[in-house]
């Protein structure tokens, strides 16, 4: 047997085992929405904690839907205001007086950052302390990002599903925007990884050690999160929801889930627009190790280019053990990729090109280690996080996490 076939069948049983034995990532079945949990006997004090810099093109409908909540208990909304050179601040203002809610919204801008904190990080501190000042009994912190639009009854059902279940994190993974270019294939294919690397159903398993969430959208029990040392720990994390998941299930169980209402409004419309989404990050995703980046790009390629290529070849040569290898384990991939694919509209013809999005996936992860090594490491917002801060830290997300 030659030792392309080889690398062929090894493909296939690495896709039978994930797709049969890996949590069963990629089903889509944790859902918020159209869950009925029971309404609590008295809906607790919540406050939002947004952390935002330079967002004053999308300020005013992520803090406009916070304001419109249709939340039967007290809620409140303070922003975090990372050094913006716009008018997010004034925006925010702008938007909450005129629902009339200039009551419910505080702006905070955030003190000189100390030495060994990431910008998000601080921000979110500011905030943090900010609702502490506010309502030290408040006992539940929505920490939601500036880019994010959520539905009006979004915060009911995320206390109700926190209440409920004793939970000290609800998360979602919002929905992208994806409508666009090659974010029309990118995107779903990089909410199918993030699933791959922390399957929700492990997540919100409390006998696994998997832990995940996604940072657009947190409800945080305040309890749980003093008990875990409050956000100092994670300060340097450039990668910091999944820390925060982490940090989190060890005072309780935790929830991870999709959802079709709440999204994301900024726009990844062009490939280079994903590619720097995905290369400010994808290496501290590895630690900043060559050699796990060595590892990761020859699974990648073993998982999503032998398929195709034993395809071909199996059938332009007439192998028929490569052929039939390379289709069945190209088969698996483009079938799990489906019900992402069903979240973002995608018919079952996008489902074959997973293959290309994970070696774009592969190009963009080199790219980041390049840019390492050439000292830019994370930018976002005008700003490079130092490596050092998080060197050696387990992170948590898929590439393409950043700080904001």
């Amino acid at each position: 047997m030659s030792l392309f076939a080889t690398a062929a069948l090894v493909s296939l049983a690495a896709w039978l085992y994930l797709a049969l034995l890996h949590g069963r990532f990629w089903c889509g079945d944790q859902w918020l929405e159209g869950t009925a949990d029971p309404a609590p006997e008295r809906w607790p004090h919540v406050i939002a904690v947004v952390p935002a810099r330079n967002e004053a093109e999308v300020i005013e409908r992520s803090i406009g839907s916070l304001l419109r909540q249709d939340y039967p208990g007290r809620f409140s909304v303070i922003l975090a205001d990372d050094e913006s050179a716009d008018d997010t601040a004034a925006r925010a203002r702008a938007i909450a007086m005129e629902l009339e809610a200039s009551e419910r919204l505080e702006v905070v801008p955030t003190p000189e950052r100390p030495a060994g904190w990431v910008g998000k990080m601080w921000a979110v501190e500011t905030g943090v302390e900010a609702a502490r000042l506010r309502d030290a009994d408040a006992p539940w912190l929505l920490l939601t990002d500036a880019d994010i639009e959520h539905s009006p009854g979004n915060l009911r059902r995320l206390v109700a599903r926190g209440e409920s279940q004793r939970l000290a994190l609800v998360s979602l993974m919002v929905r992208l925007e994806a409508d666009h270019g090659w974010g029309r294939l990118l995107v779903p294919a990089f909410v199918y990884f993030f699933q791959k690397l922390y399957p929700f159903p492990l997540v919100n398993d409390p006998s696994s050690r998997v832990a995940g969430a996604a940072g657009g959208c947190m409800l945080v029990r305040r309890a749980a999160l003093e008990a875990a040392g409050g956000v100092a720990p994670l300060r340097g994390e450039i990668i910091d929801d999944c820390a925060f998941g982490r940090a989190l299930k060890g005072q309780g169980p935790i929830w991870l889930g999709l959802t079709s209402s709440e999204q994301s409004v900024r726009a990844y419309m062009g490939l280079g627009e994903v590619w720097q989404m995905v290369a400010r990050s994808a290496f501290t995703q590895l630690r900043y190790s060559w050699l796990l980046l060595a590892g990761t790009l020859m699974g990648l390629a073993l998982l999503y280019l032998v398929p195709p290529l034993a395809t071909i070849c199996g059938a332009a040569s007439g192998r028929g053990i490569l052929l039939l290898a390379g289709l069945a384990a190209w088969g698996l991939q483009a079938a799990t990729f489906l019900p992402t694919l069903a979240l973002y509209g995608r018919g079952p013809a996008w489902a074959p090109a997973l293959p290309l999005a994970g070696l774009l996936y592969a190009a963009m992860t080199f790219d980041s280690a390049r840019q390492h090594a050439r000292g830019e490491g994370a930018r976002w917002k005008g700003r490079v996080a130092a490596s050092s801060q998080a060197a050696g830290t387990p992170v948590g997300l898929p590439p393409g996490r950043g700080p904001n």
